[in-house]
């Protein structure tokens, strides 16, 4: 544009030198080129102010937003529980031991001698024939303790991205950095299924001080003139309706927060019903996605695969949403769910006292590592179905109250592996190793493979207070109650996948409208096992605690959450 101007400049300086050459008046080319002299200086004003403006449109072709919240916990366990133990076919360990095949129990060098030398309970029980049919072979003696982390911080930072590809056509993304202070391993101590961050949980779970891709998609707006859109990507999957009040802030996925809170990769078709029907924001939505990929990149070769690529589709339905009244309907499942999903952790010296005596030794050495292991999952464990209906209202006083209710069906197969089936314990059998010197426990199948359903609740109001905003919510989760919310960032584990109650109380400062200080406060009362993980047969939490029921995992009785936080948007 300068380059432009100025030429435009000297041409016109040229001819009227051309013209006036011949004048004998020299006033009035003195006067043109005052004049020349003021539009070039006026020229350079707007060419300056031309330049600005084009690199200002170049680079606003993506939107830049976010938010920032730092959060400090204070987290309490009460009555934390290890009792491990696994389901062995005695009956099956007998009828090999008596047949000869893991050698004679008086021989210390045999695979049996070894087993009865190692554990004399289990050699008297074996020899009094007290070992019959499918019973728990405890691993090690049962701990109950409380624990008390006094102060847990953590950063969460977050950029939205918005460009307009074109007039129907648009793109979004959210990158996000959550993690704890001081703390940047990325890779936990597999104490729990909430530990082990995988694809559709890295976003809610701390990690370190990096970016992650936690959503990248477009939308493609009225498709050749109809209601009709499409769009693929990262979808926008989490803090769905109606967990947007406790977050204090607008709808932040697509559908039910209660049911869905988990990031994957997939496709929206969706079609804007209300143009037709006259209602307002009513929308139908066919969702597809797939949840694992089990070949590319895992842990098989040479096209020996146990596992399949979990699938998810179904519909989400927004029947009314009027900027007051919000009614959605959700139904969707999965299709081929594997025992875990791949990812990296760190390997529990407790479980390698169990299952890895040899490394165990190596491991006293070095009393404060843990080693660094990939796992991925051993084999296809079943289908699952969810279902919910919510309803939202927004007052004009500015009350906010909802109510959701939920439903999860899980239809295991009869597989199983280390940690068990589809809500389904796994019955192990004793083999021999690879060189035959060494009896081992191996999964053989799940010990239950009928469906379970599963039901939640979920309720709770937000009234307007002095300075800002005044919350409670309670929700309830049944034994086999299985929502996908395992990317709910809540440092416990997602509320919303407990089974048992959790009642929450806040309150919101709005130090300005784009600011705001909140103080919460989290209760716990577990009362089945496995809460967000549809691995393993739930137990019940008192039992585990006195003794009469097993986890390979340690178990909560009840815990507590008292945290503050403070958000920036931006």
């Amino acid at each position: 544009m300068r380059t432009l101007i100025s030429l435009l400049v000297a041409n016109a300086l040229a001819l009227s030198g051309s013209v006036y050459a011949g004048d004998t008046d020299d006033q009035k080319i003195a006067d043109l080129k005052k004049q020349l002299e003021d539009i070039t200086s006026e020229l350079d004003d707007i060419n300056d102010r031309v330049d600005s403006n084009e690199r200002h449109s170049a680079l606003d072709r993506i939107l830049i937003t976010g938010d920032f919240r730092t959060k400090a916990h204070s987290l309490h366990y009460q009555n934390v529980t290890w009792n491990p133990a696994i389901k062995v076919n005695f009956s099956d360990f007998g009828a090999k031991a008596m047949s000869g095949a893991f050698g004679m129990p008086n021989d210390p060098a045999s695979p049996l001698g070894k087993m009865m030398a190692a554990d004399p309970n289990l050699a008297a029980a074996f020899q009094s024939g007290q070992l019959q049919g499918i019973m728990p072979y405890v691993l090690a003696q049962p701990t109950t303790q409380d624990i008390d982390n006094d102060i847990f911080y953590t950063t969460r930072l977050r950029l939205n991205l918005k460009a307009k590809v074109w007039d129907n056509v648009s793109f979004a993304g959210r990158l996000s950095m959550f993690k704890n202070w001081g703390d940047s391993t990325g890779v936990q101590v597999f104490d729990s299924w909430r530990s082990f961050t995988m694809d559709g949980t890295n976003g809610g779970n701390p990690s370190g001080d990096w970016l992650r891709v936690e959503r990248a998609y477009f939308d493609w707006k009225n498709i050749g003139g109809s209601p009709l859109y499409l769009s693929i990507g990262r979808r926008p999957s989490t803090y769905g309706p109606p967990t947007q009040y406790r977050e204090n802030e607008k709808r932040g996925g697509t559908p039910s927060g209660h049911l869905v809170n988990f990031n994957f990769d997939g496709a929206t078709m969706g079609y804007h019903l209300g143009d037709i029907t006259g209602v307002e924001g009513q929308v139908i939505r066919f969702c597809y996605g797939q949840g694992f990929e089990s070949q590319y990149g895992n842990g098989e070769m040479f096209g020996d695969i146990v596992t399949k690529d979990t699938h998810l589709g179904g519909f989400n339905i927004d029947a009314i949403n009027d900027g007051k009244n919000f009614l959605q309907f959700t139904l969707f499942g999965a299709k081929d769910v594997n025992d875990g999903f791949k990812g990296t952790m760190a390997f529990p010296t407790q479980l390698a006292g169990i299952f890895a005596p040899t490394m165990y030794q190596d491991m006293q050495k070095f009393s404060n590592f843990n080693f660094e292991t990939r796992v991925q999952p051993s084999g296809v464990i079943g289908d699952m179905f969810l279902g919910g209906i919510g309803f939202a209202r927004e007052e004009d006083n500015d009350v906010k109250w909802f109510v959701s209710g939920g439903w999860t069906r899980a239809d295991g197969n009869g597989n199983a592996g280390m940690f068990g089936g589809m809500l389904s314990d796994a019955v192990f059998e004793a083999q021999l190793n690879a060189d035959g010197s060494e009896i081992i426990m191996m999964p053989s199948a799940a010990d239950d493979s009928g469906p379970k359903d599963g039901y939640g609740i979920y309720a709770g109001i937000q009234i307007p207070a002095p300075y800002g905003k005044f919350g409670l919510e309670y929700n309830y989760g049944s034994k086999y109650w299985t929502p996908f919310t395992q990317a709910q960032d809540d440092p416990i584990g997602s509320k919303l996948a407990t089974r048992g109650h959790v009642g929450e109380a806040y309150y919101m400062f709005d130090i300005n409208p784009r600011m705001f200080i909140k103080l919460a406060g989290l209760y716990y009362d577990f009362e089945y096992t496995g809460s967000g993980t549809p691995v393993g047969a739930p137990q019940d939490i008192d039992e585990v605690v006195a003794g009469s029921a097993y986890s390979m995992l340690p178990v909560v009785d009840t815990a507590f959450d008292i945290n503050a936080s403070l958000t920036v948007n931006f």
